[in-house]
């Protein structure tokens, strides 16, 4: 129990941004600084009223931390936030917006949506990396 208990802790660090690269290694998001992390309703809205202000999509990854799924496929998602700067890349953790992401009808983890003008314009359900790679290439050459 104490291996575990320890990982926990890492974990918890990483979360708060104070752990160190080995540490973050168990919170694969925080591997791109062009990843936001949503942990409140008013961080979401500043995050959309930004890239509608700016004409850009908004790529909502909604995960939850403790999810195999998510975890492996954070690392991609962080890659695809520093390839296509053109988009706006969020993470709603769903455990700690739990109604938030049921408005948005979020059934399982990991669940992308991709947004323009505020309206939802696409959705992918799932971890298969190719296919995310696909898909935010697609976005990124649309203009919707």
């Amino acid at each position: 129990m104490g291996q575990w208990w320890s990982k926990f802790l890492q974990f918890f660090k990483c979360r708060k941004g104070e752990g160190t690269k080995d540490q973050q290694a168990l919170c694969p998001e925080h591997t791109s600084k062009n990843v936001h992390h949503i942990t409140t309703k008013q961080s979401w809205e500043e995050k959309l009223t930004e890239a509608t202000r700016d004409g850009k999509i908004l790529v909502a990854n909604f995960s939850a931390p403790w999810s195999a799924p998510c975890r492996s496929i954070a690392r991609v998602y962080g890659e695809l936030a520093d390839k296509y700067t053109s988009l706006v890349f969020v993470t709603v953790d769903v455990g700690e917006l739990a109604e938030f992401s049921n408005s948005w009808d979020v059934s399982v983890n990991p669940t992308f949506i991709v947004i323009k003008d505020g309206r939802q314009v696409d959705k992918f359900v799932g971890a298969d990396k190719a296919e995310l790679k696909k898909k935010m290439a697609a976005v990124a050459a649309s203009k919707f």
